[in-house]
């Protein structure tokens, strides 16, 4: 049987997936200590923006549904490997006997067989939970996006912006590559967002 390094290919397969789910929402965690802590002097009618990634790493409903993405991923990824080491302790257990031939042909083939079609559904699963978990990622971020949308509109009733902006990344923000800090609200928009979701926790009524 040379099935054993797609098992091993399986496992680290699904393992770059799930490291992939683990640092979701989390990509601008190292930036929460860059948000400035000038105030916003922006007044009505004037262009602002905010750093979004900035925004996600410190609004607390997204590190929340965070925490409970990593520990679905986690508990997926310890029954793949449960699985995964199953599978391959069970062909090694078969190969050992195959080779001090302790197994008659018609023995060996039924045998290899069930170890086969073990490992298309072992191949199967891990794929499934993989597509899962991905699905899981996007709903999980575009909750998060729509409740930083529905806040600054909301936001912007009572500010008067004429037109509020976005920008993400450290090395070279874009759109906004730099920009009078006096026109940066990210501050004002995770302090608002985070006092939202803590009224909402306490009504019960938290996304």
């Amino acid at each position: 049987m040379k099935n054993t390094p797609l098992i091993l290919s399986i496992i680290a397969l699904v393992a770059v997936a799930v490291l992939g789910i683990l640092s979701l929402t989390g990509k601008g965690a190292k930036s929460t200590a860059a948000v400035s802590g000038t105030d916003s002097l922006a007044v009505s009618g004037s262009i602002v923006y905010f750093n979004v990634d900035q925004v996600v790493a410190g609004y607390d409903m997204a590190n929340d549904l965070r925490s409970v993405v990593e520990t679905k991923a986690k508990g997926i990824q310890a029954e793949i490997d449960r699985r995964g080491n199953k599978l391959q302790s069970d062909y090694n257990a078969f190969q050992q006997k195959l080779d001090k031939g302790l197994l008659t042909r018609s023995v060996a083939e039924q045998q290899s067989q069930k170890i086969a079609e073990q490992q298309n559904a072992y191949q199967n699963y891990a794929l499934q939970k993989q597509q899962e978990m991905a699905e899981e990622q996007q709903v999980t971020l575009n909750q998060i996006m729509n409740a930083i949308n529905e806040f600054v509109v909301k936001y912007n009733e009572t500010k008067g912006y004429a037109l509020i902006l976005t920008t993400s990344g450290d090395v070279l923000p874009a759109p906004v590559v730099t920009g009078d800090p006096a026109l940066d609200i990210t501050e004002d928009i995770i302090l608002g967002l985070n006092e939202e979701y803590i009224k909402n926790k306490e009504k019960g009524t938290a996304k």
